[in-house]
């Protein structure tokens, strides 16, 4: 399925390329990893033109990932504390470019500000959506709600519990390939666009997964997880750098 002769970068925990000029600014907290191994082929006609999947022992993976986005902030001004500030949910496959690029594609984005919402839709033709979100933490065990609000289907809905587990000192190879993921692919008006980020090595946790009933993934236009995830991981979280496109790109989250 290679595009090109260019081999695909090594999956690493730090970042793979420097990331000089900054365009976005953002913390991503609290974050719950669930993931599912899916066929490529299931997958491939929903990557952008000149992408395909990325694979780890022949299978690729549909990730959703609940956090709080975390003042969002344009080149190195200081992040907004309100609008900048919000639950997400994120429905994500992966992916790698002609040039060996690894990265994620978003299917969708549910956040709980309308005005960024409408920003990222409009102006960076990401697929956000405007949901009602909460996060709630008791000791070892945080949960997720949300609820789309617009657009449609409006009421899709995810509920995710995990409990907290212990630190992991050595992540497994698939837990690097499934977090380390250091840009994102994206179309705009009909071209790719790669826009690279750079933050400090995951911490990460194991976690239990106590509840997971979900209608984002499907919403998202892929098949019903069949069973439940692979790969369940919690991060207390990192502080993000965005760097520019070649071409103009999307408001970025994990």
């Amino acid at each position: 399925m290679s595009l090109s002769p260019a081999p695909a970068e090594p999956i690493t925990p730090d970042p793979v390329r420097e990331v000089p000029d900054t365009l976005l600014t953002q913390s991503w907290l609290d974050l719950s990893f669930l993931h599912w191994a899916t066929d490529p082929a299931d997958v491939a006609p929903l990557l952008p033109a000149g992408t395909v999947p990325d694979t780890h022992d022949g299978l690729t993976y549909v990730g959703l990932v609940a956090f709080r986005m975390h003042r969002v902030g344009w080149l190195r001004m200081p992040g907004i504390p309100y609008l900048g500030t919000f639950p997400e949910t994120n429905v994500r496959l992966y992916s790698v470019d002609r040039h060996g690029r690894r990265g994620v594609v978003f299917r969708s984005l549910e956040a709980s500000r309308l005005l960024p919402v409408a920003v990222a839709r409009s102006a960076f033709r990401m697929p956000y959506k405007w949901a009602r979100m909460a996060i709630h933490r008791d000791g070892d065990t945080i949960s997720y709600t949300s609820s789309r609000r617009w657009p449609g289907p409006r009421g899709a809905r995810s509920r995710i519990a995990v409990r907290i587990g212990e630190r992991i000192e050595e992540p497994t190879a698939l837990e690097h390939f499934l977090t380390a993921r250091w840009g994102m692919h994206n179309a705009f008006f009909g071209r790719p666009v790669y826009l690279p980020n750079t933050h400090p090595r995951w911490p990460l946790h194991r976690a239990d997964l106590l509840h997971c009933e979900d209608e984002l993934v499907t919403a998202a236009g892929l098949p019903s997880p069949a069973g439940p995830p692979v790969s369940v991981l919690y991060s207390p979280g990192v502080p993000v750098r965005f760097g520019r496109p070649v071409r103009p790109g999307g408001l970025p989250t994990p």
